[in-house]
């Protein structure tokens, strides 16, 4: 499996435009979506570089920007507050007005990836799992 860093950005008319470099060559697309994005640089790469199509695979790679709007769910004052960022200079660079250094990239990234930990971590509770009805029905049995 090859495994290609596809960076993807916005572009000024709604679209969105991803980059891959690949052997010295830059290869770029424009699309609608991410997934039509990606299915449109297998094809460059399979074209240009001679690469099967299904033995690629891509870490996306997102533009401020173009991450808070295909990951909506993501409250940007949130995670200003946990990176120690203004949230109005966060909000800033998801609109394309500015652009953070590679540093509070990284900063930004390790909150949204500690986020991301702390979510797959959850569990969530129903009033009475199956297991604790049948308990609770079997403490109800043995006190008649």
């Amino acid at each position: 499996m090859k495994k290609l860093t596809l960076i993807i950005e916005k572009t000024g008319n709604g679209f969105l435009w991803g980059r891959i470099k690949y052997k010295n060559n830059l290869l770029v697309e424009k699309a609608t979506s991410v997934v039509s994005l990606e299915k449109k640089m297998k094809r460059l790469l399979a074209d240009f570089h001679n690469l099967e199509y299904d033995k690629m695979h891509f870490d996306l790679a997102y533009d401020l920007t173009v991450l808070f709007e295909q990951k909506d769910f993501l409250n940007i004052s949130g995670i200003a507050k946990m990176a120690n960022i203004n949230s109005s200079l966060l909000r800033q660079y998801a609109a394309g007005i500015k652009f953070p250094s590679p540093d509070k990239a990284a900063e930004i990234e390790t909150v949204i990836r500690n986020i991301g930990r702390d979510l797959s971590n959850i569990q969530i509770s129903s009033r009475l799992r199956k297991e604790d009805r049948r308990l609770s029905k079997k403490v109800d049995r043995e006190k008649n």
